[in-house]
């Protein structure tokens, strides 16, 4: 069973905004399961009234006997139930022939509703779209084979045998099967989100008045960014397991080899001591106003590894008023820096680990970050790079 929350799908109130024919269409396949817990769907066109209080009790509490298939729908079209998403779906309907009616006072729920009766990979396609620009951690890995090969964007079939293939892994791994790889393609990158489950969960539940278990597996969202220029991607996966898997099936469904991408991409936080503020300029990337360093951290080691943690709101402006510059001795493993972007009111704030991983706030963020960071020496570059 998918797990979701239907608190805002099912007030009643809600439920009521939503037009009946199109709610009771929704409903009418699980009418048995519905009549089960009490509740009696009228016939479509009848114009009887819903219980429209039942129907919010047994959607507010799912049990072992609520089917897949309904779980499944209402996950998604209480998803879509946002202004945000109906308006990426209106926005996706655009120029479809769906035959969708909405009036001036509709629910949310009333579009992602009639949507999803007529096409649910579309609602699966939106929802998992909206996972694509939420904070996150990358790791970067590139192809070490010389001269990167021209990359096109994989057709349905090849993404289906990768789909197989991942299929096979996460059920070895108890995370079950049917998972589902979404392509974005955008301007200078191509994205890829794997939506896949994870192990099964146990949650204690109260049922007529009864403590009981209910057991569900929670859903994953992965993502992964490949940048045709420098033949490398950048992925945000919770374990090594999965992070090996994407980097080697990627790499053979893609480019036909399970070790194009064989070299992590290295980071190096060397620049803040050898030429000190200077590290920080940004003066020649578009979109960026500035840069300040807020957080640095040194490895000393020793039998208790110690680390050094230094934190101000500017750190270079601080080292100036003591005359001082960032110690030698230790490498540098850690920097946090605020960015502020010319197209956003708030700073944000973008940590770099030496080796190949870097956090930042918003996923679009991520090309003028990587474009500072090469300009400012953050990124290790390769003889064959040209230094670019």
């Amino acid at each position: 069973m998918a797990t979701f929350n239907l608190r805002r799908f099912s007030k009643p109130g809600m439920l009521r905004r939503i037009d009946p024919e199109h709610l009771i269409a929704f409903l009418e396949p699980y009418a048995d399961y519905f009549s089960n817990r009490g509740v009696e769907l009228p016939t479509t066109g009848s114009g009887d009234e819903l219980d429209y209080k039942a129907l919010s009790q047994a959607l507010l509490n799912p049990n072992a006997s609520t089917p897949d298939d309904l779980a499944e729908a209402l996950y998604y079209v209480n998803e879509m139930s946002t202004q945000e998403g109906f308006d990426s779906l209106q926005e996706a309907i655009a120029d479809t022939d769906l035959d969708v009616v909405i009036g001036e006072n509709a629910a949310h729920a009333d579009l992602a509703i009639q949507v999803w009766m007529q096409d649910r990979e579309l609602v699966e396609r939106l929802h998992a779209e909206q996972f694509l620009f939420r904070p996150r951690s990358f790791e970067y890995f590139k192809t070490n084979n010389g001269s990167v090969p021209e990359f096109k964007v994989p057709p349905a079939e090849t993404i289906r045998a990768l789909e197989a293939e991942l299929d096979e892994w996460f059920a070895k791994k108890r995370r079950g099967k049917h998972s589902k790889v979404y392509v974005f393609p955008k301007e200078d990158y191509t994205w890829f989100l794997v939506r896949h489950g994870k192990p099964y969960a146990r949650e204690s539940v109260i049922e007529a008045g009864e403590s009981a278990a209910q057991y569900f597996r929670p859903e994953k969202f992965d993502v992964i960014v490949y940048n045709p220029v420098h033949g490398e991607i950048r992925m945000n996966a919770e374990t090594k397991g999965e992070k090996d898997l994407y980097r080697t099936k990627f790499g053979k469904y893609f480019f036909g080899d399970s070790e194009f991408f064989n070299g992590k991409s290295k980071f190096t936080l060397e620049p803040l001591r050898e030429i000190g503020e200077d590290s920080i300029l940004c003066d020649d990337i578009d979109g960026m106003e500035w840069v300040r360093l807020k957080e640095y951290q040194i490895y000393h080691g020793g039998s208790q590894k110690d680390v050094e943690i230094r934190k101000a709101e500017d750190i270079f402006a601080s080292l100036r008023e003591r005359e001082r510059s960032i110690p030698q001795g230790g490498p540098l493993i850690r920097a946090s820096f605020l960015i502020k972007f010319k197209d956003s009111k708030n700073a944000r704030t973008l940590t770099i680990s030496s080796g190949n991983r870097a956090q930042f706030k918003r996923d679009d963020d991520a090309e003028i970050i990587e474009q500072w960071m090469t300009n400012r020496g953050f990124i290790v570059m390769d003889s064959e790079d040209g230094g670019e």
